[in-house]
């Protein structure tokens, strides 16, 4: 019987996959909506010399605050108690799913975190202030956090491609995932909450990474 190369590729990343298994596994994290502040709008949110409060570490030096806002979109209408991302930011940044987009009447464009040029704008509203955000407003990009030791050992860089495997009750494969790749990353895979219902994953699920 003869294969031609592409069987034989196929054959032979399955048998390497097998091989590696709990190797490449990470956990996943599902994040919900959310806000990243500059420090101006921070202030003007919820008043002059203002301090986030930290309620629970995230990754690396992020951390979940103790203090929301509420979105408004340009039909009026608004999704509330939108928790705030700390530390502060030189731009604020509003991380959305395609879902909560139907509520707010927007259409962000799907970015890496931090790319923000020309992409949607939104009204923030907070105790003290509101902030007529002029862009910022994006569907965050599936991505993975790495550290170098396990980068290292499995041959990827910072701003790789991969692609993830998912053995879920909804087994899927997730294709182009971007690598982040810092000192203080742990190995975590970053989806939004529509990502995480249509492959029937929760946080903590592991998942596993397929190189290109």
């Amino acid at each position: 019987m003869n294969y031609d190369e592409k069987t034989i590729a196929l054959a032979v990343q399955k048998a390497l996959e097998q091989m590696q298994g709990e190797k490449t596994e990470i956990t996943i994290g599902v994040s919900q909506r959310h806000v990243h502040l500059s420090q101006q709008d921070l202030e003007t949110l919820f008043g002059k010399g203002f301090e986030l409060t930290k309620q629970k570490t995230l990754m690396g030096r992020e951390f979940a605050s103790e203090q929301f806002v509420t979105l408004v979109g340009p039909s009026l209408r608004s999704i509330e108690k939108v928790r705030v991302l700390g530390p502060v930011r030189k731009n604020t940044q509003v991380e959305i799913s395609r879902t909560d987009t139907f509520v707010l009447k927007v259409s962000p464009p799907v970015r890496p975190s931090g790319e923000i040029e020309g992409s949607e704008r939104l009204v923030l509203v907070g105790p003290k202030g509101t902030v007529y955000l002029q862009q910022g407003v994006i569907i965050a990009n599936r991505h993975i956090h790495l550290s170098p030791a396990f980068a290292q050992k499995h041959g990827i860089k910072d701003n790789d491609v991969v692609d993830v495997l998912v053995e879920s009750i909804k087994p899927t494969k997730f294709f182009d995932v971007q690598v982040r790749v810092r000192d203080d990353f742990r190995e975590e895979m970053h989806i939004d909450t529509d990502d995480a219902n249509s492959a029937g994953l929760r946080n903590g699920d592991a998942v596993r990474i397929i190189r290109k």
